[in-house]
């Protein structure tokens, strides 16, 4: 302080000539030590119309002894007028001699110091920004009031303690550490650290505090200690977690987004509902539909238990809460008192921010699971209807059991936006199923059974739908004995699929066993059902008929835009039959052409349809390639020819459906094999 005013100390003796100037003085009046020393300070120092009053006020510090200060106007040497402020006293040396000493400083200064001063004074006591100063050692040299509230300890009981001593928690050891390495480096650290809790004059509140540090010097740079301010900043931290909030669950949305629906498949598109939710929202969860909606005829009555269907459970580590759910698949009948019952006869949802004994027996299904869920920590429980087009589907269950958070409005808000979506997916696939069911069955029912004896002939057939989350297509095989003890041979595809596919395909089929009764030529056999299908709308569809005589062990063929069929000869690699291949069914006006070659016993006929070979990712001459590799591996019996090729092609192929037939032969006296 005494630096920054620059102090000025001038001696007079008792006649008033100077015999002491400081080096401050030369700075505050312009004269040098050489120039002062010696002369009479009046009429150095003070203008002429003040010299009585200097005199006056001399003697009086002189005679009396009492001091006197002041702001005063003191001539500079460069003539112009200083206001200065004075502190005069009387010195006594050991010899009995008087003297004056006169202590001055710059009043502007002064002013500015004392202002500063004030300011400071007032905005440390009155500031809402906790303060506090510490020494070098880290002990507490001066709080602030604020502080005090904040720490719920009074000032007093700060003094002399060290940090640690006040701010004994775990939490604090990070601020410690800081504050040791703002006093090493001296580089200040500004909105460093951000402390969440409870202050003793808000217990019932979370708050968030912002911690700086800055180190504090005296003008020679003598580390004095460090400053430690707490802000309170709890709106800001409550901004910012609701902005994060908003961030996970605008994240949460668009992953369900993208994960939920990829698919026509109601468990699948649960199972991905229960991943999207788990661990962002809960630590189990468990997707549950009316057992009705899975199945139309099961509808109970108003008064009696809700049967649910459990499609999928899904937990975030391993945990006994996972075993009070129902497993998917299982059937469980609720109570109306139940909350699942509860939520599905009401379409409302049901939130437990903290569940007590009581409600996790309403939550579990039994009184053992319900102990389950208490075991496992369970403390929030969430439920949400599944509602697609006014109708109800089922639930989704949240719990939270090690996640310490309880469930709340926000958490409701983003579970129902995911129920919505999950619901709406799962009433797609559900209607998608059920029309598929329908083109499936009606595809069984126009697929044939093989006639019980073939002469000369040993046949085995398989039919494959496509995968659930497409429809059903128009692919069909069939067995048709004839005069002559012949066997026509015929596998087709219907392009397209569903429900108009399959009863295409019911014509086409119905149409070939008529026109094979007449004993037609294959390529005869083709020009007409391409006349019928060019009938039939948009449809086209592919064909290969083969008619197998056995009493001259010819085979006569023809196809229609259809991959060719393998030809496996006794004792032989297999090979790709080279024929005509023909146009399309449907297209019209193009001639279909018959081939004939020898088929001796033993000797195999493969007809297929492009789902057994073709995927989007394998060239078909490839694919063609493992069918004739897979077939030059003879199995004792044709059906397990036919399983294996299933097997080893469709787990690769692209989703689609397959019919396959294989034709063994063997001599006409020989009794036919049965698998």
């Amino acid at each position: 302080m005494m630096d920054l005013l620059g102090v000025a100390a001038v001696l007079l003796d008792a006649s008033g000539r100077i015999v002491l100037w400081s080096p401050q003085a030369e700075d505050l009046f312009g004269y040098t030590a050489e120039e002062a020393l010696g002369q009479y300070a009046a009429p150095l120092l003070v203008h002429e119309q003040d010299w009585d009053l200097v005199l006056k006020a001399f003697a009086e510090v002189i005679e009396t002894g009492r001091s006197w200060s002041g702001a005063f106007p003191i001539r500079h040497k460069d003539g112009s007028t200083r206001e200065v402020e004075l502190r005069n006293m009387r010195l006594l040396d050991d010899r009995g001699d008087v003297y004056a000493l006169g202590l001055a400083t710059d009043s502007p200064t002064l002013r500015d110091v004392e202002r500063d001063l004030a300011l400071s004074t007032r905005l440390i006591s009155q500031s809402p920004i906790g303060l506090a100063i510490l020494d070098t050692e880290l002990r507490y040299v001066a709080v602030n009031p604020a502080l005090e509230r904040m720490h719920g300890v009074p000032a007093k009981d700060h003094l002399g303690r060290h940090y640690r001593e006040v701010m004994a928690a775990e939490k604090f050891d990070e601020p410690e550490a800081a504050m040791r390495q703002v006093l090493q480096t001296g580089v200040p650290m500004v909105d460093q650290y951000t402390l969440v809790g409870r202050s003793p004059s808000d217990p019932d509140n979370e708050r968030a505090w912002s911690l700086s540090f800055y180190r504090l010097e005296d003008p020679q740079g003598r580390v004095l200690g460090v400053a430690d301010l707490v802000v309170d900043v709890t709106e800001r931290y409550q901004a910012a977690m609701e902005a994060a909030r908003a961030r996970r669950r605008l994240a949460v949305i668009a992953d369900g987004t993208a994960r939920i629906g990829t698919t026509l498949e109601v468990e699948q598109t649960a199972r991905e509902l229960a991943e999207v939710t788990v661990p962002e929202m809960a630590d189990v969860v468990a997707v549950d539909v009316l057992d009705s909606v899975l199945d139309e005829h099961s509808a109970a009555p108003a008064d009696s238990p809700v049967l649910f269907r459990a499609l999928a459970v899904r937990a975030a580590y391993p945990t006994e809460a996972v075993e009070a759910a129902d497993p998917p698949g299982h059937l469980a009948a609720y109570d109306a008192d139940r909350l699942a019952a509860q939520c599905v006869r009401t379409s409302r949802p049901m939130l437990i921010s903290q569940a007590d004994a009581a409600d996790l027996a309403r939550i579990a299904p039994d009184g053992h699971a319900a102990a389950l869920l208490a075991r496992a920590g369970v403390h929030s429980y969430l439920l949400v209807p599944l509602t697609a087009r006014g109708q109800i589907l089922g639930f989704l269950g949240l719990t939270r059991a090690r996640n310490p958070e309880p469930f709340d409005e926000d958490d409701l808000t983003l579970a129902a936006e995911l129920a919505a979506r999950a619901a709406v997916c799962i009433d797609n696939a559900r209607s998608h199923q059920s029309v598929r069911n329908a083109a499936e069955i009606l595809q069984r029912s126009l697929l044939p059974d093989h006639p019980p004896h073939l002469p000369g002939l040993e046949v085995a057939s398989r039919y494959r739908p496509a995968q659930a989350s497409y429809e059903v297509g128009g692919d069909w095989y069939d067995v048709l004995p004839l005069d002559g003890d012949k066997t026509a041979l015929v596998v087709g595809d219907v392009m397209g699929s569903g429900i108009d596919a399959a009863a295409t395909m019911g014509r086409l089929r119905a149409a070939t066993s008529a026109f094979a009764d007449l004993d037609l030529d294959p390529s005869q056999v083709l020009q007409h059902l391409d006349k019928i299908t060019s009938g039939l709308e948009h449809y086209i569809a592919t064909c290969v008929y083969a008619v197998y005589d056995p009493h001259r062990a010819k085979c006569h063929i023809a196809t229609a835009g259809h991959l060719p069929p393998v030809l496996v000869r006794s004792g032989k690699h297999p090979e790709l039959l080279d024929l005509p291949t023909g146009t399309p069914l449907g297209v019209g006006q193009v001639p279909f052409e018959t081939t004939t070659f020898r088929l001796d016993p033993g000797d195999q006929l493969v007809l297929y349809t492009d789902g057994l070979v073709e995927t989007r990712h394998h060239p078909i001459d490839e694919r063609l390639e493992t069918l004739l590799h897979l077939l030059d591996t003879p199995d004792p019996s044709l059906e397990q020819t036919c399983d294996r090729l299933l097997h080893e092609l469709r787990c690769l192929a692209d989703p689609d459906d397959v019919a396959l037939l294989i034709a063994r032969t063997h001599p006409l006296t020989a009794a036919p094999e049965h698998p």
